[in-house]
C-alpha cells in the first residue's frame, strides 16, 4: 500500500523539476512510511511513497522494465500475481523481483492495456510508455484506491493519491466547483467523478485513461462494470457452495503478505464470516481487534469476543468513548475533500488499534452492496410494489398530500418516519431511492442554500445522478437498479474513500475480500430472493455460512455506529454551532442564507429541532473550505 503522484507534459516533453514531484509526495508520509523514491525523463516525473508488504527488499518504486522504455508507480495490491507472473514466465518473460509491481510492467509489455483485465485486485496505478510517449492511468474495478487529477495551465498533468498531493503543485488554481458543493449538501461525501477543487477529477472505478503526447486530453474508458441483467438458474445449494469457495479464495488471496496481517472484528456477519475463512486457512491464531464503546446499546465487543473464541484468535479490544470529537480535524486533513459520515471516527480508532500488531487488515466492506443488506434495499423494493398497483394520477396526488400533512419525526426510527414514506411513494423510484440515500433533502438544501447560489447552481441536482445511475442500469427490477447505484457512487464515494483515508492515516493496508470482483458479479446474478428474504437481507451469506458461525450471529439485528452528534452541539461543540453562522468559513463564501445558518443552530441548541446530522455536516464543509482555499 502506497501513495503515488506524478507529473506529465501533455504537449511537448518538457523537463520535469524532480522538487515539485517530492512536495507532492511530502504531503502524504502517512501512506508510505517505509520509503520513497522519484523518476524523472524529459516531459514525465513518477514519484511513490511505500508502505512495505510484498517483497520488502526488491519492490522498490518507481520501477521501471530493464531497456527503460517501461515505467510504473503502483498503489496496492494485486492479489492473483503470483498466476500471472507464472503465465508471463511461461511466454519467455524474466522477473527481477518477487514484487506484484514488476508484474504490472510485464503484462503491459505482453497484452498492452487489455493486462488490466487479468489483474484481480485494488490497484491505482500511472505506467509511462517511452516508445508510445504515453502516460497510462489505472483504478481498480470497484474504486478501492483513490486517484486524483487535473490539467494545469503549462499544459501538463498532475496526479495522486490524495487531493492533497495535486494540491502541492503551484500552478493548481484553487477554485470551488459549486456542484461538488450541491453533491456534498445531498449525499454527505464528495462523489467519485467530481471534486470540490475545480478542475480536479477523480479517475472513476473501473476506469483507465491513455494520454499521448502531442494528443488532445481523451476521456476516460471503462474497462468493468458490474451487470445485473442476468440471473442463475442454479440451485441454492449449489449457489451456497460456490459463494462460499468464491468467499474462499478471496479471503485466501487477500492473506499473502510478507509483514503482520490481521482483521478487524465487529461480531456483524460480515467480518465473522471473513475472520472464519481466515482462522481456516491459518496455521496460527488469526490476529483479530474490535472497538467498543462505553455505552452498552452501542457496543458489540461481547459478538466479536464469542467470534474470537469460536476461532481461537489473537484478539484485541479496546473501550473508547462515542465522544470523539476530538479528531475533527484529523479526519479534516485526512480526507481533504469534506466527508460528513460520522463512522470515519469509530474507523479511525479500529484502524489505530490494528496498527500497533499488524500492518494489513482484512475487512467487511462491501457484503451490504453486493448482497443487499441495508434496510433501505428492502424499502425500495416494498415502495416500487406499491407505486406498481397504484396508477399514478392516483399515487402521486394522495401521497403527496399526506406528505405535507404527516408530521416530521427525523428522530423515530427509519420504519416510523411516515413523512418521508409518504413523499417517497408520491415519487418514481428513482427519485424515491436517490432520497433515502442522501442526508440533507433538496428542499432544505434550497433553504439553507441563498439565492445567488441557487442562480449559480442553474438548475443542478445531485439527486439527478443517482436517478441516471438507476435508469442506465444493466438491470432487471428495482432491487438491482437500487445496489447498481450504490456500487457506481455510495460504495467508491463513501465507503471506500473512508476506509482507504482512515487506515492509510496510520500505516495500515485495508484489504476488502468480499469486494473481489468475481465475489460482486456472483452476487449480481442472484435472484432476489436470494438476496432479500422477508426481513432478512444478505440472505444467501447467511445461509452460506451457518456451518461457520452461530444463528444469533447470522441474524441478530443489524448494529451501526451512532455518533451523540446531537449532543455535542448542545454541549462541547455548541460555539461551532454558532460560529457556522457568523465568521466561519461557510459564512464568508455567500453560498448559504446566514439567517437560516443561525436558525438551524438556534433551533438545535434550543431543542425546538434536532439539526445535529445537519451541523456536523456543515463543520466539516466548514474545516475543509478553510484547509483548501484558506477561507
Amino acid at each position: 500500500m502506497c501513495g503515488i503522484a506524478g507529473i506529465f507534459h501533455l504537449e511537448t516533453a518538457k523537463p520535469v523539476d524532480p522538487a515539485r514531484v517530492r512536495a507532492m509526495l511530502d504531503v502524504m508520509p502517512h501512506r508510505g512510511p517505509d520509503g520513497s523514491g522519484i523518476w524523472t525523463a524529459p516531459g514525465v516525473g513518477l514519484g511513490h511513497v511505500r508502505l512495505s508488504i510484498i517483497d520488502l527488499g526488491g519492490g522498490a518504486q518507481p520501477m521501471l522494465t530493464e531497456d527503460e522504455s517501461l515505467a510504473v508507480t503502483f498503489n496496492g495490491e494485486i492479489y492473483n500475481f503470483a498466476e500471472v507472473r507464472a503465465e508471463l514466465e511461461a511466454k519467455g518473460h524474466i522477473f527481477r523481483t518477487d514484487s506484484d509491481t514488476e508484474v504490472i510492467l510485464h503484462g503491459y509489455r505482453q497484452w498492452g492495456e487489455a493486462c488490466v483485465e487479468r489483474f484481480n485486485g485494488m490497484f491505482a496505478f500511472a505506467l509511462f510508455d517511452a516508445r508510445a510517449q504515453a502516460l497510462w492511468l489505472v483504478r481498480d474495478r470497484l474504486g478501492v484506491k483513490p486517484l486524483h487529477y487535473a490539467l494545469l495551465s503549462d499544459g501538463s498533468l498532475i496526479f495522486g493519491s490524495e487531493l492533497k498531493a495535486l494540491l502541492a503543485h503551484p500552478l493548481l488554481r484553487r477554485a470551488p466547483d459549486l456542484s461538488a458543493v450541491e453533491d456534498y449538501m445531498a449525499y454527505g461525501y464528495v462523489p467519485g467523478d467530481a471534486c470540490l477543487v475545480a478542475g480536479v477529477r477523480k479517475l472513476g472505478a473501473g476506469q483507465t485513461l491513455r494520454m499521448v503526447r502531442g494528443r488532445p486530453m481523451p476521456q476516460p474508458q471503462r474497462y468493468w462494470d458490474v451487470s445485473f441483467a442476468e440471473r442463475s438458474k442454479a440451485k441454492p445449494e449449489a449457489l451456497e457452495e460456490e459463494l462460499v469457495a468464491l468467499m474462499r479464495q478471496a479471503v485466501r488471496s487477500r492473506m499473502v503478505s510478507d509483514v503482520p496481517l490481521g482483521a478487524f472484528l465487529s461480531g456483524g456477519v460480515d467480518s465473522s464470516s471473513v475472520v472464519a475463512l481466515m482462522a481456516e486457512a491459518s496455521t496460527q491464531a488469526v490476529k483479530t481487534c474490535t472497538i467498543g464503546f462505553d455505552v452498552a446499546s452501542l457496543d458489540e465487543t461481547a459478538y466479536a469476543d464469542r467470534i474470537a473464541r469460536r476461532f481461537a484468535t489473537d484478539h484485541r479490544e479496546r473501550i473508547v468513548s462515542p465522544d470523539d470529537y476530538g479528531l475533527i480535524d484529523t479526519l479534516a486533513f485526512h480526507f481533504d475533500e469534506p466527508f460528513a459520515d460520522a463512522s470515519a471516527l469509530p474507523t479511525y480508532r479500529v484502524c489505530e488499534l490494528a496498527r500497533e500488531k499488524v500492518t494489513v487488515a482484512l475487512s467487511g466492506d462491501g457484503a451490504d452492496e453486493a448482497f443487499a443488506g441495508y434496510r433501505r434495499h428492502r424499502f425500495q423494493m416494498q415502495g416500487e410494489r406499491i407505486r406498481a398497483l397504484i396508477p399514478p394520477s392516483v399515487r402521486q396526488p394522495l401521497f403527496s398530500a399526506l406528505g405535507r400533512w404527516y408530521p416530521k419525526a427525523d428522530w423515530a426510527p427509519r420504519a416510523l418516519r411516515a413523512k418521508s414514506t409518504f413523499l417517497e411513494l408520491a415519487g418514481e423510484g428513482g427519485e424515491a431511492y436517490a432520497a433515502s440515500v442522501g442526508v440533507t433533502p433538496y428542499a432544505l438544501r434550497q433553504r439553507l442554500f441563498g439565492q445567488d447560489m441557487r442562480s449559480r447552481l442553474a438548475g443542478y441536482r445531485a439527486e439527478d445522478r443517482y436517478i441516471r445511475a438507476m435508469a442506465e442500469a444493466p438491470a432487471r427490477d428495482a432491487l438491482d437498479r437500487a445496489q447498481y447505484a450504490d456500487i457506481r457512487i455510495w460504495l467508491p464515494g463513501d465507503i471506500l474513500t473512508k476506509t482507504d483515508r482512515m487506515s492509510m492515516a496510520v500505516g495500515l493496508e485495508a484489504r476488502e475480500p468480499l469486494l473481489d470482483h468475481r465475489l460482486v458479479e456472483f452476487a449480481a446474478r442472484l435472484p432476489v430472493a436470494q438476496r432479500i428474504r422477508g426481513n432478512s437481507g444478505k440472505y444467501i451469506l447467511k445461509k452460506a455460512m451457518e456451518p461457520y458461525l452461530p444463528q444469533d450471529i447470522l441474524y441478530r439485528q443489524k448494529m451501526g455506529f451512532v455518533t451523540p452528534i446531537s449532543n455535542w452541539f448542545r454541549g462541547p461543540l455548541a460555539g461551532e454551532a454558532s460560529a457556522i453562522a457568523g465568521g466561519s468559513a461557510l459564512a464568508k463564501t455567500g453560498w448559504f442564507d446566514t439567517k437560516m445558518l443561525g436558525k438551524v443552530a438556534a433551533d438545535h441548541k434550543s431543542g425546538v429541532s434536532d439539526h445535529g446530522r445537519l451541523l456536523w455536516q456543515l463543520l466539516m464543509l466548514d474545516k475543509a473550505l478553510g484547509r483548501l482555499f484558506g477561507l
